[in-house]
């Protein structure tokens, strides 16, 4: 599988686990990217002073991991409800600081938790802090943006356009880097699209006709936010 490594390149770009299963073995910075919704998220916790813990299965196993790590599991379902969180970002807009919570996720927390088996040094970041996340990354000398997608009904992998749009704008922040062609034809697309536009892409729309609006506009946010969020002991802070 040496063609798809992207070696000799700084910066490279490949969808979800396979990214993890083919192109880590020389990487020092993986950045998972799942706007819609894990790492919006996951910024939102680290803004608030919260640490957020990936696991990777919605089921009785991610309260004995929350219990193990001192934290509290969220919903398993996406839902906005004063008593508990969940993977809706708007849930979150009350996390108090200093709160651990474990979010359970099949795409980017999945995702995050098989990167923990590699040597590299870990973040999640999205649209609203792409610029910060570039920033902090910047001194890495291998770069692996790992967009997560989403699933079809059969679980194969549907490639997101919001994902790929943030990992574009990570790669066109990262200055003075060799951009494998994949990585540059994503720079190019965040470089030269309509942004707006991410409103009326699948993955908005399918929130949106669910009735989480407001979880869309939360997700599709640009640079509001100055924290990269970084992976240390299984929990996402904010990167120093």
């Amino acid at each position: 599988m040496s063609d798809f490594t992207q070696h000799p390149y700084d910066v490279r770009l490949e969808w979800g686990m396979a990214a993890l299963e083919h192109l880590t073995h020389d990487i020092d910075c993986i950045i998972v990217i799942d706007v819609i919704s894990f790492a919006t998220c996951v910024s939102i916790a680290v803004d608030r002073g919260a640490m957020l813990l990936p696991y990777p299965w919605k089921d009785h196993s991610a309260k004995e991991y929350a219990q193990q790590k001192g934290a509290t599991v969220a919903h398993a379902e996406r839902r906005v409800d004063d008593a508990e969180f969940s993977l809706s970002p708007q849930s979150l807009l009350t996390l108090p600081a200093d709160y651990r919570l474990v979010l359970p996720s099949p795409n980017g927390s999945a995702i995050t938790f098989k990167a923990k088996e590699t040597a590299a040094t870990l973040f999640c970041a999205c649209l609203r802090n792409l610029q910060a996340t570039a920033a902090v990354c910047q001194k890495f000398s291998r770069i692996l943006l790992v967009p997560c997608g989403e699933r079809w009904p059969d679980g194969s992998l549907r490639p997101a356009l919001e994902d790929l749009t943030a990992a574009g704008g990570i790669a066109a922040c990262l200055r003075g880097k060799h951009l494998s062609p994949e990585a540059q034809a994503a720079a190019a697309l965040y470089q030269h699209s309509d942004l707006s536009r991410l409103q009326d892409c699948g993955s908005a729309r399918e929130l949106i006709g669910r009735g989480f609006s407001r979880d869309v506009d939360l997700c599709l946010q640009q640079n509001v936010s100055s924290l990269a969020c970084i992976l240390k002991n299984d929990a996402f802070i904010a990167a120093a």
